[in-house]
């Protein structure tokens, strides 16, 4: 692979990162400098070095964040906002990357790893993982429009589907949701609301598989437990090793 993504998949750092460092002479491979994006490497035989010091595999760290609103799912944002990493910084993991993504206004369960095989399994929609997801939306939503979200609604001259969707309770200006996905598009339920008339007032992402986000205070992380890592490599096709 080429030395950027090896860096990457040895929990080092990003391919950003990694384009950087290369560009700064500071990576060699094999005792000599490399400055090309497309030096190819062997992870597994070849001696990779960032400033004379010797690049190996990192533990697999598996954690969990209960995402506050407000914060985007990037390592660096052009823009100058704050970024999830804020509540990692002071956590001692290392070199993260999140699973998939939240956008800036939604909350609730987000997976870091530095292992990107069982991350990209995580995410491939062929795998089936659901997603769970409690949604606030505006007015007093009606049977026929929850049961639309899952027959389908058109988006983009597509139809987008929930898997589940179900009503957990009515307030007299409100109406909370469970909806569950098994499909990663880019605000999905937001986009499905839009397109049948109804507000999205708040999304919280509960639960990942049988993993749930439990009471997790906002803005806190913690590691995933060996059962939990467990059953999303199950969910994944894994096993359970």
């Amino acid at each position: 692979m080429t030395i950027t993504r090896a860096l990457s998949k040895l929990g080092y750092c990003s391919r950003t990162q990694a384009e950087r460092l290369l560009a700064e002479g500071r990576i060699s491979v094999g005792g000599k400098a490399v400055t090309d994006f497309e030096t190819w490497v062997d992870i597994h035989s070849d001696r990779i070095e960032v400033d004379g010091l010797a690049v190996a595999a990192e533990e697999k760290v598996y954690v969990m964040l209960n995402k506050p609103r407000g914060l985007v799912t990037t390592r660096d944002d052009p823009e100058g906002r704050e970024t999830v990493y804020s509540c990692l910084k002071d956590a001692g993991f290392g070199f993260l990357s999140p699973v998939g993504r939240l956008d800036k206004a939604s909350e609730g369960l987000l997976l870091f790893t530095n292992d990107t095989v069982f991350a990209q399994r995580l995410l491939d929609p062929a795998t089936h993982v659901p997603k769970i997801y409690h949604v606030q939306v505006g007015g007093r939503l009606d049977d026929r429009q929850a049961k639309q979200l899952k027959s389908g609604v058109p988006v983009e001259g597509e139809t987008w589907r929930a898997a589940s969707v179900r009503i957990i309770r009515h307030g007299e200006k409100n109406t909370w949701l469970e909806v569950t996905l098994e499909e990663g598009r880019n605000r999905q339920i937001r986009r499905m609301l839009e397109a049948i008339g109804v507000e999205c007032l708040r999304l919280v992402r509960v639960a990942i598989g049988d993993v749930e986000l439990g009471d997790l205070p906002k803005g806190d992380v913690r590691r995933l437990t060996n059962s939990e890592i467990a059953i999303l490599r199950k969910a994944t096709g894994f096993g359970g090793r």
